[in-house]
């Protein structure tokens, strides 16, 4: 089980509705401070990709605009492409520096890989409140108290991505286009697996033998010309050895793109996207779907709390809201079924969906093995959010490297 650190606390399993219930109302006037509708704050977005991306950095973007949009007094700045290639020799602490000095009162971190600078800027400016989105900061205690670690449960966006590619699949083999390897996107990719298993053996009735469910890592979260593999051409080879599907785990839509290449030229193949609820468009003849980021609702209530004087050091790995895990204003997690879905593909995913927010259906369940036939989950065992979040290989029966070479 996580551990407590003083006021900061780990709150888990509860969806965004229920964190905001539990944490209570959040009053628009802070002890001595003004009317929220009538004094500006201004908070800051600090985008790993392209504002534009069509996938997890425009995810975070179009949170920020939500809370524009709902909150009074409430105005976004933010600097995008925050990444060694494209900003070489730029600190994380210096953007901060340069957002702070254009009024930003709040800062948000959208990326993994932004933990360390983030937390020095942190440190740096205790006036500032922080929002990191990814990060284990709070549970390991690294976090000072001006931040707060926010994240969705998007384990369970990926069993749908990989039951929706199962469904489709004709040919049982299933590509996934990773980006970096670590604790986090290892979970993805197996969680991933794990929907797909089900779909293919539960709900199709297949050999279990007869799925093939291949990892291929870029080594980063989207392109970088010279520095990772080239997502286009992964893409390419796996539609060219047999496979028929295409989940991606990295933040662009290479995998969508080729797919409908690939369409085009006769090829009956699909893929599924990431990230972004708009993903899909203009891709309709072979996206099955995708499994997106909702950010705006999390925003707002830290947003409102930082206005309101109101805040504590948590951190949040929050599932999606059951009762509609695509409503905007509740859910962080959805999944938008893609035009590709047939229909009975479509009714089955809803069913699966809903074994998984009954809690009736646990994929994270024993016997499981790590990769290397270590036992991951006895028999019977039910894995915990910990064991979860800090997997530590891929499981038996996936295909493609567990650690980074």
């Amino acid at each position: 089980m996580f551990k407590r650190y003083g006021r900061m606390v780990a709150v888990l399993g509860l969806s965004l509705a229920v964190t905001l219930a539990l944490f209570g109302p959040v009053p628009m006037v802070g002890a001595g401070t003004a009317d929220a509708a009538d004094a500006e704050f201004v908070f800051g977005l600090l985008l790993v990709g392209p504002y534009n991306d069509h996938g997890y950095s425009q995810a975070h973007y179009e949170g920020g605009r939500y809370v524009e949009e709902k909150v009074p007094g409430a105005r976004m700045i933010y600097i995008d492409k925050v990444n060694p290639a494209d900003r070489p020799g730029i600190t994380i602490p210096q953007l901060v520096d340069d957002m702070v000095e254009k009024g930003a009162r709040l800062i948000i971190a959208n990326s993994d890989d932004m933990k360390d600078g983030i937390r020095e800027a942190a440190l740096m400016h205790p006036e500032i409140r922080f929002i990191h989105c990814s990060g284990d900061d709070v549970l390991t205690g690294k976090a000072p108290a001006n931040m707060v670690n926010l994240f969705g449960k998007m384990i369970y966006g990926k069993m749908m991505a990989g039951f929706s590619a199962a469904m489709a699949t004709k040919t049982g083999r299933i590509g996934y286009l990773g980006p970096l390897v670590n604790e986090e996107t290892r979970r993805l990719a197996a969680a991933a697996y794990l929907g797909a298993r089900y779909a293919w053996e539960t709900v199709r009735g297949r050999n279990p033998a007869d799925l093939k469910f291949q990892v291929t890592w870029i080594g980063f979260w989207f392109n970088i010309p010279g520095v990772t593999a080239d997502p286009t051409q992964v893409a390419q080879n796996f539609f060219n050895n047999g496979y028929d599907v295409v989940v991606s785990g990295i933040d662009t839509t290479e995998n969508l793109v080729v797919a409908g290449q690939k369409r085009r030229e006769g090829r009956e193949v699909w893929a599924v996207p990431y990230d972004y609820e708009g993903a899909c468009q203009g891709a309709d003849e072979v996206c099955l779907g995708v499994p997106f980021f909702n950010w705006g609702p999390g925003y707002k209530m830290f947003i409102e709390k930082a206005m309101a004087g109101d805040w504590n050091s948590v951190w949040l790995w929050l599932p999606p809201d059951w009762k509609d895990i695509n409503n905007p204003d509740t859910s962080i997690i959805g999944y938008a079924p893609g035009a590709a879905m047939a229909a009975d593909s479509r009714e089955k995913l809803d069913a699966f969906i809903g074994l998984l927010g009954s809690g009736a259906l646990k994929l994270f369940k024993g016997p499981l093995n790590y990769q290397d036939g270590s036992v991951f989950l006895k028999d019977g065992e039910v894995a915990s959010d910990s064991q979860i979040w800090y997997l530590q290989q891929l499981l038996a029966g996936m295909e493609g490297q567990s650690s980074a070479k």
